[in-house]
């Protein structure tokens, strides 16, 4: 047997994957992604998000249907002619085609114009308690309903820049308490144990371990990872140190790459430990830094003050950036 579903996948959920999944117990299914040219995410994002899920499965294609409002109503309403209208679409899109799975009423409804079985699909919702509308009233409170290829989509990154003794670990490890967050620590303080005595090598194991302990963060525990640090501060230690440029290779400035840049002054409480620069070096490594930001494009907050008010502004960045992609999913704003 032949089958298909359909949905606006809006986004796409793990009751969406269960409801594909059973579609597939019936036979080979074509999942037709329905897309509104004015919605924010377009059709094949959401493909590839169903494509990237189902990947080892060779009984299931995946399609896209743009459309405009205007010219269809809301295909979730049970309406016969609604139905009559989205029969239509249907018919063009899956000529072979002898059953469809939905969990609504209007299921019954197209399979009975079409002329083609229907299976009802958890109707009450029982398999997994959660709708895309549900989601796109609070993105982030429901990121265990998202399946990993849509977590990666909306996952965020948060950088702490600046020179050395800024409060960048400080800032990390209090920070994922508060927000529950992955966090990636220095890969550069556990590989380089004093800023005054390392060779140029090490500095290339660094961007190699950091960017490793980046890509192997696991997001599906938050939706927040925090990272002490990233690629071009290592980069501007190589030209600070060594006078010497050092080439990041593109996969690993691809992992580094951040949602949000939090760049931590330099009149921050100096701590010498005895394995970091003196006060003058660690005031110029800050014009290093800086300088090598901007040939970067990397562009970043500024965070000032006391180590509670560095915490308190951070929080605050970091909640906008939380606020600001949750409204992505927003319908019609």
């Amino acid at each position: 047997m032949k089958g298909f579903v359909f949905g606006k996948f809006y986004p796409f959920h793990l009751g969406h994957q269960k409801m594909i999944e059973f579609a597939l117990t019936k036979g080979s299914v074509t999942v037709l992604v329905c897309a509104e040219t004015k919605e924010k995410i377009d059709g094949k994002t959401r493909q590839n998000w169903i494509k990237e899920t189902f990947k080892n499965n060779k009984n299931l294609k995946v399609k896209v249907f743009s459309y405009n409002e205007n010219d269809f109503p809301n295909s979730s309403v049970s309406d016969w002619e609604i139905s009559k209208k989205w029969s239509e679409v249907f018919n063009e899109y899956f000529k072979d085609e002898n059953f469809l799975v939905t969990s609504e009423e209007y299921g019954e409804m197209l399979s009975e114009i079409m002329d083609i079985n229907h299976f009802m699909f958890d109707e009450e919702r029982e398999t997994v308690q959660i709708s895309a509308s549900k989601i796109r009233e609070n993105l982030y409170a429901n990121w265990n309903y998202l399946p990993l290829s849509v977590q990666k989509y909306f996952a965020l990154k948060v950088v702490f820049l600046g020179t050395e003794s800024t409060g960048k670990t400080f800032l990390t490890n209090a920070l994922s308490e508060i927000f529950k967050s992955n966090k990636v620590s220095e890969a550069g303080r556990d590989l380089i144990h004093n800023s005054k005595q390392f060779q140029f090598e090490n500095l290339e194991k660094v961007l190699s371990e950091h960017a490793n302990r980046i890509e192997n963060v696991d997001i599906s525990k938050s939706c927040l990872t925090l990272i002490d640090t990233d690629c071009h501060i290592t980069k501007s230690y190589s030209e600070f140190i060594f006078n010497k440029k050092l080439v990041v290779p593109d996969e690993i400035l691809d992992i580094n790459k951040a949602d949000l840049y939090l760049y931590l002054t330099k009149d921050a409480e100096y701590i010498q430990d005895g394995t970091r620069l003196e006060i003058d070096e660690r005031n110029q490594l800050d014009d290093s830094h800086r300088k090598v930001l901007k040939e970067n494009g990397i562009e970043f907050r500024e965070i000032s003050g006391s180590w509670n008010e560095r915490k308190e502004w951070a929080s605050k960045y970091i909640q906008k950036l939380i606020d600001e992609r949750s409204q992505i999913l927003k319908l019609n704003q």
